[in-house]
């Protein structure tokens, strides 16, 4: 992406927006707007800088972020101490992205950032969309972790995504010989990445005119 992300950090203790404001800042490809406090200084601050995404706290002064959901044409993501089934529900019904409960470390915020940049990458400047397509985007948003971290990777898979070079994307049968397997292999490999938003794919037409997929990694 060309320009960062913008993102409003709404937590009615100030200390902590400033701290969750911190954690955005630290992952490459996103910005953190000044933290604020009430439902009220949240909707002042959506329609006058416009974010792309909003840190929503359930408790806030002057109502309840779950109410604020409603009125809030962006999109949300939950950082909050409510680990009740009725709020996690009802921030899913009402359009939360994800659900975050407190305390959580800047790492897994930062995962949950990227998988939503992922998400956004996936949908931007398309003019129509696959079923495969809209697969792909929410499975970016929401990757299946085995374990609290980054999916585990086969030494090969690894070894195919290493070989990827940023700004200059390679054709599957390129990165088979640099990695040394089968074209079969690779692509298969990629085809994977590619589903959890770790590659993007770019279509390349050569010289006899028939499209070529070429692959690069996916920005952080």
């Amino acid at each position: 992406m060309s320009e960062d992300l913008v993102v409003l950090v709404v937590d009615d203790d100030f200390h902590v927006g400033r701290l969750h404001a911190g954690y955005v800042n630290a992952v490459p490809g996103f910005t953190a707007l000044p933290p604020v406090g009430t439902a009220e200084q949240a909707m002042r601050t959506v329609h006058a800088h416009q974010p792309d995404l909003v840190l929503l706290d359930v408790y806030l002064p002057d109502a309840l972020g779950l109410d604020l959901l409603r009125a809030l044409d962006v999109d949300v993501i939950m950082l909050t101490a409510a680990a009740d089934p009725v709020s996690v529900r009802t921030a899913v019904r009402r359009g939360a992205l994800a659900y975050l409960i407190k305390p959580f470390t800047g790492p897994r915020l930062a995962r949950t950032l990227r998988a939503y940049a992922r998400y956004r990458r996936l949908l931007a400047d398309r003019d129509g969309l696959t079923q495969e397509g809209v697969d792909r985007a929410l499975h970016a948003l929401h990757p299946a972790e085995a374990t609290p971290g980054e999916r585990p990777r086969s030494a090969t898979e690894a070894s195919v995504l290493a070989a990827l070079e940023p700004g200059a994307p390679l054709s599957a049968a390129e990165i088979a010989r640099k990695v040394g397997i089968s074209r079969a292999t690779a692509q298969r490999y990629l085809s994977a990445l590619a589903e959890d938003g770790s590659v993007e794919i770019q279509l390349r037409y050569g010289s006899t005119g028939r499209p070529e997929h070429r692959y690069g990694p996916a920005a952080p």
